[in-house]
């Protein structure tokens, strides 16, 4: 039986004592128990479908890592901004950014708002003030988009340069068939630029969940998996049905692209392994053209291209509203504007602010 369901045994117990039993003070908890306990209750809202599984796994991964070292082993009553102000300076010292380190005191407030709920505590200590730095992030410009789609195309079944320094008998986190660079890199490339889509979205993606229409505009309609508490379908842009059409006809050339057939890597069973292939192949590219890095230092990734098809839209979109962009990219307006619209110039798109409406 775990801490955290013994925790909440004894805690039912009490709370359903014979009347006349005296109960003044719950005693002093560790917080490494109530921490337990806390994760016990995240645990059941992913169950109900309220948090993510992923979410789930990075507050695990963050308590085990830095909280409970620092803060598991004493009395919940004993830890006031002094102890919180130290784990703040512990992750400081490992290298983590403002934005990582107020998600630490997310999980932290979490723990103490459950201890007060229970009444282990009567009120809660004064948390530190970490200011969060929103740093935007590295997307690409046209010349640049053009540059990645050649290169991942010249490579495209070449070795990855690894392979040289792998010897017959030495083993690597990817077989050596997976290290030759394949064609779905550079339509999973093309593909995010021109569908808004997150890089999660890619290892999820079915062939069921797309479906092409032709009207007056056309466009891949994407029913996808919920991301982020958005279930709304994505409209893809034009380009993107040439793209599909082409991965898919050469999946059928290998008895694939059926409605349950992922699309990108479909023959890789383990998605997440899917995808951090995807990704060693993309930074080989990135490598290639000198592109690993963003104006501002940020590191590229995937997620860039995300980037880049939000911000293509902001540039060369005719009058479009940053809601319809928000809804069609699930995410949310403020978003847009605190990351992906950040590092957009008044001077990138001149020709709106010189516009008149015409009389």
């Amino acid at each position: 039986m775990s801490l955290a369901r013994c925790f909440f045994d004894e805690l039912a117990g009490r709370l359903f004592r014979p009347e006349g039993d005296e109960y003044d003070v719950p005693a002093p908890r560790l917080f490494g128990q109530l921490a337990e306990a806390m994760y016990l209750h995240e645990t059941e809202r992913h169950v109900r479908g309220e948090f993510s599984r992923g979410s789930l796994q990075v507050m695990r991964n963050r308590l085990d890592l830095h909280i409970l070292p620092e803060l598991g082993a004493r009395p919940i009553q004993s830890i006031a901004h002094v102890q919180l102000q130290a784990l703040v300076a512990r992750l400081g010292r490992e290298g983590y950014s403002s934005t990582t380190i107020a998600q630490y005191l997310v999980i932290v407030r979490k723990v103490f708002k459950l201890a007060r709920q229970l009444g282990q505590l009567r009120e809660m200590p004064e948390f530190p003030v970490v200011k969060v730095h929103s740093t935007p992030r590295g997307g690409f410009s046209v010349s640049e988009y053009a540059r990645i789609l050649r290169t991942t195309r010249r490579l495209c079944g070449q070795m990855h340069p690894v392979a040289k320094t792998l010897g017959d008998n030495k083993r690597f986190w990817i077989q050596r068939d997976l290290l030759v660079m394949p064609p779905d890199v550079a339509w999973a490339i093309a593909f995010m630029v021109n569908t808004f889509i997150r890089p999660s979205d890619l290892k999820v993606m079915r062939h069921r969940h797309v479906e092409e229409v032709r009207g007056a505009h056309v466009y891949l309609r994407m029913s996808l998996p919920e991301t982020k508490r958005h279930d709304k379908p994505v409209v893809s842009m034009r380009a993107a049905v040439r793209i599909y059409k082409a991965l898919k006809a050469a999946a059928a050339q290998h008895g694939g692209g059926g409605p349950d057939d992922h699309l990108f890597l479909p023959h890789i069973p383990n998605r997440e392994h899917a995808l951090a292939v995807l990704n060693f192949h993309f930074q080989w590219v990135l490598k290639e053209c000198g592109l690993t890095y963003g104006p501002l230092g940020q590191r590229r990734t995937f997620y860039s291209l995300r980037h880049t098809a939000i911000s293509f839209r902001l540039l060369y979109g005719q009058g479009i509203d940053m809601l319809t962009l928000a809804r069609n990219a699930r995410t949310s307006v403020q978003m847009i504007e605190r990351f992906y619209a950040a590092s957009l110039s008044g001077e990138m798109n001149v020709g709106l602010l010189h516009s008149r409406r015409a009389k």
